[in-house]
């Protein structure tokens, strides 16, 4: 049996998050608090008790998720199987370096601010969007985006077949759905999203979340973990290093990630955080798995 640590990104967050944690788990307690500390803030107020609209804010949103992840690791890790490898998705990739010791909580932790806080100014200085797109091959639909020009637009996430996100400017997300749509696509919709995530239109957040990068020390990983960029397993801290700065223009290779993880020999998934997304997402690229989620 191979196991795998999962961990969730943006968009699984939820009214409540970590509550039942913080109330049964003294370990998870500790390190919410550790958290407001360094932030600053009570945030486990706005996990606990926000409305969806304040835990859709970005700056809220990243930290919120990172803290709640590695809270049920924490928590959970001494019951559970030792993984022989991770992965997060988008953020999620964060707690995977995390949980791996390849930072420390608290690095980790500034690290997500950090992205946060660069993500939204790029978002207020390109404005842009998302849009998923089902019921269609990958291939089409990157053959069909990449005749768009004079507008970018390209794929973000990879996120299991027959769903990809694409990424770029309003009128190229716009364009791209219209299109997308009379080519056969079940569904070109765009997202409640700030801004193109895993796009070039990212590239000023990607120069800021790299200043901080540099600014914490990178340890090699105790276990594999496959990086959104390549979908493959690395341990190496100059790698991981790399890897993680270019994710916030490049696309999310969830898809090739799990399909590797698995001709490795994973057979196991354990997603630790809010929601059950990345379960359902695993079920789908190889419905053989057996998945398991901890919040």
């Amino acid at each position: 049996m191979q196991q795998v640590y999962l961990f969730p990104g943006q968009g699984a967050q939820f009214t409540g998050m970590g509550k039942k944690l913080y109330d049964s788990h003294p370990i998870a307690q500790a390190l919410m608090e550790q958290a407001n500390n360094l932030l600053g803030f009570r945030i486990t107020d706005v996990m606990f008790n926000g409305t969806e609209a304040e835990l859709k804010q970005t700056a809220i949103t990243q930290p919120a998720i990172y803290i709640h992840s590695l809270a049920c690791y924490e928590a959970h890790k001494t019951t559970l199987p030792a993984p022989a490898m991770a992965a997060g998705h988008s953020l999620g990739e964060l707690s995977a370096l995390t949980a791996a010791g390849v930072f420390s909580f608290e690095d980790g932790l500034r690290l997500v601010a950090a992205r946060a806080n660069a993500m939204q100014a790029a978002c207020e200085q390109n404005p842009s969007g998302m849009a998923v797109v089902m019921g269609m091959d990958d291939d089409k639909v990157i053959a069909i985006i990449s005749e768009i020009k004079h507008e970018v637009v390209v794929a973000a996430n990879y996120n299991c077949p027959g769903q990809l996100v694409i990424s770029g400017s309003n009128a190229g997300i716009a364009l791209a759905c219209e299109q997308l749509k009379a080519a056969g696509a079940k569904r070109a919709m765009p997202l409640p999203v700030g801004g193109a995530f895993h796009s070039p239109l990212m590239e000023p957040a990607k120069q800021a979340l790299a200043t901080a990068i540099d600014a914490i020390t990178f340890n090699n990983a105790a276990f594999p973990v496959y990086q959104n960029v390549d979908a493959n397993g690395h341990t190496d801290a100059n790698l991981l290093k790399a890897n993680l700065k270019a994710q916030m223009t490049s696309s999310v290779k969830w898809t090739q990630t799990i399909q590797n993880m698995v001709a490795n020999g994973a057979t196991h998934f354990t997603e630790l955080g809010p929601g059950s997304v990345l379960q359902g997402l695993v079920k789908k690229i190889y419905k053989e798995a057996i998945t398991v989620g901890y919040e």
